[in-house]
């Protein structure tokens, strides 16, 4: 008796709608409490120093970069789709506002702060728009080598703004060649107290890295720095100090900013926008690789939209998914999205209460911190991956990094998007066309440059254009073809264009393959088509293209084409020698 197999449905889930914390707040299991709780102290702890770091890159003021911090994470968690991304400043955005704003600012650090909140809404406008037009895959438009050379600008950038501060010498406000020469030009003025605390930091900072991966060393460098400028009295030392940090909540509410600043800072808000969504989508596609399930970009730009809205009306600056601050969280045991939220609340009481003891933090500490937390940013193993792999993909990593050096970081990351563009316009505009041989002892057809033992059928010309045949494609292709057929000899009788990897073709490409077949048969070269897709064939032959093309059938084949040409071939032989024969 064969069993009776019971298949039971799956148990009912509430829909997540736009707020995916409504679903799993109602599945959350009490047991992954303390890991949340835990994993969120940690973050905490490690998003202190980051955030303080970050808006001296944006020249703000300590406090920004908490508010940033503070307010973000209190909504982030509520629609982030990632168990394990956390919102942070990062800085490769700080230093995109502090090198972009400063113009427009005018000297006026007020107008400057206003400035830099106005950009964060302005990317939250811009995020809500991509999310209600559901342009997720936007966030592939940037290419993963533009982006390694913009990083790796970004950390040579910054490199020459941080080595002055942990020196103790005299900082330049240019691009880095300018900040550069002036770095080497007062190397000789270094305080030595500045040197020795930064050095310290640094190389707790280093070990940290190396021997307690994902800890929050830098907290406890903080506050040994700050022990120690109190103890040594380091301010009478020549050493720099971070000065007064207001404690307590800003004023909530839109920046002091006018309608016409708002042109001058939509360039920047794109950039910034452009920054974080790639960042957010990395890191969540990295977890969730890791760990299972699929990321949701379209949700992440709500999640980014909501982040930074709080952040601007918070008096922070544009925030996004940090790595090396996700890394931490889930690191530190992070079951839930909550940790972000517990990690928001110990910001809270600090910046409720604590933040008078932030004052006497040394700046070559702060520096040092900056410094080692965006070490990773330059990947030299990944560009020496590309050197090896594509000199094409590092050029344009290249050309990324120069930009960012030379131009600045705006103009830098619009270089990026170019460059991304431009790469991605010359690959479709170029797509391969291979030219097919039988596998030997098949029926099958493929690709005779990578296949050299592939066989050439006699008089025949079969091609594959491997992409859609679009305006901008098809000359293209149609020249590569002429080319081949001129280079062949003998010229063929038939050219065969196979259309399986051709899920699209316009009207403008339709009409190129009209001519093609056209300007074959004055050279007495009949052209046919196969394996055309049925709206392919439907615009194929709304073209009426069936009697230049052959007929255009969802049934034959190159294999039936092939066989039918060589058995006219086979019958034509055959009558001219009996007609040979016949004649007296």
């Amino acid at each position: 008796m064969t069993p009776t197999v019971q298949i039971h449905p799956p148990p009912p889930t509430a829909s997540a709608g736009w707020i995916p914390a409504l679903k799993w707040l109602r599945s959350y299991d009490g047991g992954w409490l303390r890991a949340d709780i835990v994993a969120g102290i940690t973050l905490a702890a490690y998003l202190l120093p980051a955030g303080i770091g970050d808006a001296s890159l944006a020249n703000l003021p300590p406090q920004a970069g908490i508010y940033a911090c503070l307010f973000s994470g209190l909504v982030f968690w509520l629609f982030c789709s990632s168990r394990h991304t956390a919102i942070t400043v990062t800085s490769a955005i700080s230093l995109l506002i502090g090198s972009s704003l400063g113009g427009i600012a005018n000297g006026d650090p007020s107008r400057f702060s206003a400035l830099a909140a106005g950009t964060a809404i302005l990317v939250a406008l811009i995020a809500f728009i991509a999310w209600l037009v559901k342009s997720g895959s936007i966030v592939n438009f940037i290419s993963e080598s533009v982006l390694v050379g913009f990083k790796c600008g970004v950390a040579l950038f910054l490199a020459s703004t941080q080595l002055p501060k942990l020196l103790g010498i005299h900082g330049a406000h240019g691009n880095f060649w300018e900040n550069s020469g002036s770095f080497l030009k007062h190397l000789n003025e270094t305080n030595p107290a500045s040197l020795a605390i930064g050095g310290s930091a640094l190389a707790a900072l280093v070990l940290g890295k190396i021997f307690l991966k994902n800890r929050p060393v830098a907290i406890f460098v903080v506050v040994g720095g700050i022990v120690a400028s109190g103890l040594l009295g380091l301010d009478a030392r020549g050493v720099k100090l971070l000065g007064e940090v207001p404690q307590g909540l800003p004023a909530i509410g839109l920046p002091a900013i006018q309608w016409a600043d708002l042109n001058a800072l939509l360039p920047l808000a794109v950039a910034c926008f452009m920054l974080s969504a790639v960042e957010t989508a990395a890191i969540g596609r990295t977890f969730a690789a890791k760990h299972g399930g699929r990321l949701d970009a379209n949700q992440e730009f709500l999640a980014l939209a909501a982040s930074n809205l709080a952040a601007g009306l918070g008096r922070g600056f544009p925030v996004s998914g940090g790595m090396s601050q996700s890394l931490v969280n889930e690191g530190s045991g992070a079951r839930t999205p909550l940790s972000g939220a517990f990690a928001a609340g110990i910001l809270l009481v600090v910046t409720l209460f604590l933040t008078h003891l932030l004052s006497a933090l040394p700046q070559p500490v702060l520096a040092a911190v900056v410094l080692v937390a965006v070490a990773g940013l330059f990947q030299l193993s990944v560009l020496k991956h590309l050197w090896r792999s594509s000199r094409t993909e590092f050029a344009v990593a290249m050309a990324a990094l120069l930009g960012v050096l030379g131009s600045g970081l705006l103009r830098g990351v619009l270089i990026g998007a170019l460059l991304s563009l431009v790469l991605l316009i010359r690959r479709a505009s170029r797509p391969h066309v291979a030219f097919l041989g039988r596998i030997p002892g098949t029926r099958r057809f493929s690709d005779l440059e990578r296949n050299p033992d592939n066989e050439a059928i006699p008089e025949v010309l079969i091609f594959r254009a491997e992409s859609g045949l679009l305006y901008f494609n098809v000359d293209h292709v149609r020249d590569t073809v002429m080319e081949r057929i001129r280079s062949q000899t003998p010229s063929p009788r038939l050219v065969i264009c196979d259309l399986t990897t051709s899920p699209h073709v316009d009207l403008h490409a339709a009409q190129v393959l009209g001519e093609l077949a056209t300007e074959l048969a004055a050279a007495g070269i009949r052209t046919q088509v196969v394996e055309a897709r049925a709206s392919v064939r439907d615009t194929l032959r709304a073209q009426g293209l069936e009697e230049k093309l052959g007929s255009i059938s969802r049934l034959s084949s190159i294999v039936d084409v092939v066989d039918d040409f060589q058995t006219q071939g086979i019958t034509q032989e055959g009558a001219t020698e009996t007609t040979a024969k016949s004649t007296p």
